[in-house]
Formats: structure tokens, C-alpha cells, sequence
């Protein structure tokens, strides 16, 4: 009796399906804001390559250097180079860490894009009385998608963009 009625209530619902990879791949704003932050993903990946080889060099430096040292300064270069690794790690962690400039940064170029397409696909679910969109670009487990149901195209025509 359950399933007679979940099959009935599920037939009644209207569903579609979306590839957002395939509608970000054709929104030239996305790609202009990957480039960017991959530039200066690169560019601060460099600063922290820098201060991990300037710590590196002391190192091997100290090595060299350490037999003819007093504790005192084996101490000092101890310390010069804890110090250095330690300015390294917080400047990769300001840079790439879960509340870093990096994700800050995606968070700024990419919402909007984003914010654009949810308004896009909620605009054409309520016209055409979608009660879901599912995305078969991500893991969702969608096993078959029928590109009859697929409105990525249209999202792109409400977004402005005309596909590939």
C-alpha cells in the first residue's frame, strides 16, 4: 500500500537534470575566474616555495657549519631556522588553509557565478513547474539521465550564453 502511494505521489512530481560542468565550461566569466585564481594560487605558492628553500639552505648550511659552532650559536641557527620553517607554514596557511585568501578569493569570484545560475534554473523550475534539478555532473549516484529531462542548454539561453 506504501509503495502504491510513494509511486504515485513520485510519478506526479516533475524532475530535470542539469551538467554543471558542462554550463560552467560555457560561461566565459568562470574560465576568466579559474585563470585568476590559478594565477595567484601560483604566484603564493611560490612565496611559501621560497621561505621553505631559504629554510632549507640554513639547514644544510648549519650542517656544514656545525662542528665548528659554540652551543650557543648552534642554538641561535637552531632557532633562525625553526623560525623560518614556522613563517612558512603560517604563510601557507594564510594563503591555502580553510579560511585562507585562496578560498576567500574563490568565494568572491565564484559566488556570483553561481548565485546567477541557482537564479537561472529557479526561474525555469518555476515556469515549468520543476519540483526537482538535480545535478548529473556531480556524484549523485544518477545512474541514466534522460537528455529529454536535461535543461543545461536552456540555463545557458536564460544566463545568456549560447553553448558550444
Amino acid at each position: 500500500m506504501m509503495m502504491a502511494v510513494f509511486t504515485v505521489t513520485a510519478q506526479a512530481q516533475k524532475f530535470a537534470l542539469i551538467d554543471m560542468d558542462y554550463i560552467l565550461k560555457n560561461i566565459p566569466a568562470y574560465e576568466r575566474a579559474n585563470e585568476q585564481l590559478s594565477q595567484v594560487s601560483k604566484k603564493w605558492q611560490a612565496e611559501v616555495e621560497a621561505l621553505t628553500t631559504e629554510a632549507q639552505t640554513m639547514y644544510k648550511n648549519y650542517q656544514n657549519e656545525v662542528v665548528f659552532l659554540s652551543k650557543e650559536q648552534k642554538q641561535a641557527r637552531q632557532d633562525a631556522i625553526m623560525e623560518k620553517e614556522k613563517q612558512a607554514a603560517e604563510l601557507k596557511r594564510k594563503y591555502f588553509g580553510p579560511d585562507g585568501e585562496l578560498f576567500k578569493k574563490r568565494t568572491a569570484l565564484m559566488t556570483p557565478i553561481q548565485d546567477e545560475i541557482y537564479n537561472a534554473v529557479r526561474d525555469i523550475s518555476d515556469l515549468r513547474g520543476y519540483q526537482l534539478v538535480l545535478d548529473r555532473a556531480s556524484n549523485s549516484g544518477i545512474i541514466f539521465g534522460s537528455p529529454k529531462v536535461d535543461i543545461s542548454n536552456e540555463v545557458l539561453q536564460k544566463l545568456g550564453y549560447s553553448a558550444n
